[in-house]
């Protein structure tokens, strides 16, 4: 199992990014994904988890109507479009894959304990 996050940068508050999850060595197409983040402020968090064909997503209340997931079976990716970014959201991004495959599960205890290397988001004020 490998997975590749990418599109971390440094961003003023209010703006937009957008994260991508490459994933590879495991059947993609057959998993629930997450993406999670290690903020200062709240350590580790779950953000946000998309099912299998994409069309159920899950959001924590704290980033709710402003973050998007997505993923691209196709392409063995996910993303995660961020706007109207926050300080608070400064951290890094990982995302990771499901416990067990065609397992629908959209909870903070349903990924993998391992991930990729992550993506460094920092929002300044």
């Amino acid at each position: 199992v490998e997975l590749l996050e990418s599109g971390g940068g440094l961003v003023q508050s209010g703006g937009s990014l957008r994260l991508s999850c490459a994933a590879s060595g495991f059947m993609f197409s057959r998993y629930w994904m997450y993406w999670i983040r290690q903020t200062s402020g709240k350590g580790l968090e779950w953000v946000s988890s998309i099912n299998i064909g994409g069309d159920n997503t899950y959001y924590a209340d704290s980033v709710k109507g402003r973050f998007t997931v997505s993923r691209d079976n196709t392409k063995n990716t996910m993303y995660l479009q961020m706007n109207n970014l926050k300080s608070e959201d400064t951290g890094e991004y990982f995302c990771a894959k499901g416990k067990k495959m065609d397992v629908a599960c959209p909870g903070s205890g349903c990924y993998d304990p391992y991930w990729g290397p992550g993506t460094l988001v920092t929002v300044s004020s």
